[in-house]
């Protein structure tokens, strides 16, 4: 593994983030600047946190820290999906279960670097 580009859980929800961007862009114009701002905020933080956890790798307690926040980060972005559906009536059903994947993925990633990691 050379850098945080390689590891899944990055790749995966670099992904979704572009998914859920594109999605917010399809919102009521009064939207963009609420909910619209908000998912794209939360979903781009998972990815971002994840990037900054693992430039902290060297310390172990930081980068699970930070994987912790992109955990959290995701569970706020599956939150804001929801309310899209409800509210927008926009499918979101195909991104809630990757969101869900991926929140599995990162949960099974901070028992890994908390097991297993080298520091």
């Amino acid at each position: 593994m050379k850098n945080y580009r390689d590891l899944d859980v990055f790749k995966l929800s670099y992904r979704l983030a572009v998914d859920v961007h594109k999605l917010s862009m399809k919102l009521p114009k009064y939207e963009l600047y609420e909910t619209g701002s908000q998912i794209r905020r939360s979903s781009k933080s998972i990815t971002a946190n994840i990037a900054e956890g693992y430039g902290r790798k060297r310390y172990k307690a930081d980068f699970i820290r930070f994987l912790i926040y992109a955990h959290a980060s995701c569970d706020e972005t599956l939150v804001h999906l929801e309310f899209i559906k409800d509210i927008h009536n926009l499918n979101t059903d195909n991104l809630v279960q990757d969101y869900n994947k991926l929140g599995g993925k990162i949960n099974n990633f901070i028992k890994y670097v908390e097991e297993k990691w080298k520091s």
